[in-house]
Parts: C-alpha cells; structure tokens; sequence
C-alpha cells in the first residue's frame, strides 16, 4: 500500500500550517480586543516554531536529495 501524500506534499502542509499558526498567534493579543480567546500564545508559537523547524528540516533534506547523485 502506498501513502497517498508525497514528500512534497507533506513539505508543502507543514509550511502552509506553521504560517497560519504564526499568524494567528501574531493577532491574538488583548489589543486586538480578543481577549476572551482560551488559546495560550505561548504554547501555540512553540507549535508553530516546531512546524517551521519540520519544515526546514524537509526542505534541507530536499536539497541533499538534488545535490547528492543517485
């Protein structure tokens, strides 16, 4: 059985979900008047920083994969 997302794929989620996730922890401050949210800012940009790291991580392994001859 083959897994139905490719390498590509899976780059291409963890960037668009770590960029949504950097924004929304940008916007969540009691200036914005949305101070009643449950979410700790903390915790959500410690998510969004492991899933930039992951990203990276993919993108570096990407590169060793076009550098490297087969």
């Amino acid at each position: 059985m083959q897994f139905p997302l490719s390498f590509w794929d899976v780059s291409l989620w963890l960037a668009l979900t770590a960029l949504i996730l950097l924004i929304t922890a940008e916007l969540i401050s009691p200036y914005y008047g949305q101070s009643s949210l449950q979410i700790k800012k903390g915790r959500l940009k410690t998510v969004a920083f492991t899933l930039c790291l992951l990203f990276l991580l993919t993108v570096l392994i990407r590169i060793f994969e076009i550098i490297t001859p087969t």
